[in-house]
């Protein structure tokens, strides 16, 4: 990642796909350990960027995503099929997104004829 000057670093703070957490601070802010960041990395369930050094980034939205495996892991799932239920629920969830707005649609073109 390029430097940046410290207004645009700045602004990028409440981006929430900004990778501005080193692997360290991530786990430390779900209460995980780097061991388990790199599980759910190998898992797909999450990408981390990598600073020009080579060092794993999170942004908050990946930090969400973590949490919520983490919980499921806690509560006994296995490290791979916590990974494939966030995903499961993030693809219903954008789903239901789009089913929302096609409807929406739906009901504007019909008040409109």
């Amino acid at each position: 990642m390029p430097p940046e000057t410290p207004s645009h670093a700045a602004g990028r703070l409440d981006d929430d796909d900004y990778p501005a957490y080193t692997m360290g601070r991530a786990a430390e802010m779900i209460g995980a350990t780097p061991g388990f960041l790199r599980a759910i990395g190998e898992a797909r369930l999450i990408t981390p960027l990598r600073s020009e050094g080579g060092h794993r980034r999170y942004s908050r939205y990946q930090l969400r995503i973590a949490a919520r495996a983490r919980e499921l892991v806690d509560g006994g799932t296995p490290v791979e099929a916590a990974c494939r239920i966030v995903i499961l629920e993030d693809q219903l969830e954008e789903a239901l997104r789009l089913n929302d707005e096609l409807r929406l649609n739906e009901e504007r073109r019909g008040r409109a004829d």
